[in-house]
């Protein structure tokens, strides 16, 4: 009869299982697709050059300016490529991270006017970031330290994307730092 109890309790703690499936070994986690994505290695090393660049990046759960230099003033689309590139090795050694990877997939800017526009891919399936707010804060504020930008605004599938703002509401309107000034750390 001990027998059949133990088999019993094992068929019981079986079919109570949570049924959350598990690898039988690590996986690999794919980063979510875009035209900026490279299969080319990354360089690491800081860069150089006559040209300032400033991205924006988090440290502590908020929004750092950091400047780079680099050898000649960027292109929009530049910058955010290099946004989304995130942090260098040593930019990292400063506890510089990006909230973009995961969170947000921006496939391409244009400008119209002094108006950045950012076209947003459908989050992938190994999406799983909780910090969207500092995702769009670090692409709003990167791309209007540019002179020639004042604003920016999302979409997806051509239409006007709702992206988080600090204070929690939802806005497909243009965006400005203001709009993240509480998360933003001072320069």
């Amino acid at each position: 009869m001990n027998h059949r109890y133990l088999v019993a309790l094992a068929l019981a703690a079986l079919l109570t299982s949570c049924s959350i499936p598990t690898d039988d070994a690590p996986r690999v986690v794919q980063a979510p697709q875009g035209p900026f994505q490279s299969s080319t290695p990354v360089d690491t090393s800081p860069p150089v050059g006559p040209a300032a660049e400033t991205l924006c990046f988090v440290r502590d759960n908020r929004i750092i300016s950091f400047v780079r230099r680099v050898e000649r003033p960027p292109t929009i689309e530049d910058q955010l490529r290099h946004l989304l590139a995130g942090p260098t090795a040593a930019e990292r050694a400063t506890d510089l991270t990006s909230a973009l990877p995961g969170a947000v997939n921006a496939a391409g800017v244009t400008v119209a006017g002094t108006q950045a526009r950012v076209g947003v891919d459908e989050p992938g399936d190994d999406a799983g970031r909780s910090d969207e707010v500092l995702a769009f804060g670090q692409i709003v504020c990167t791309l209007t330290s540019r002179d020639d930008v004042t604003t920016v605004t999302f979409s997806r599938d051509g239409r006007p994307l709702r992206v988080p703002r600090a204070d929690g509401s939802l806005s497909d309107q243009p965006l400005t730092r203001a709009d993240f000034a509480p998360l933003i750390t001072p320069r």
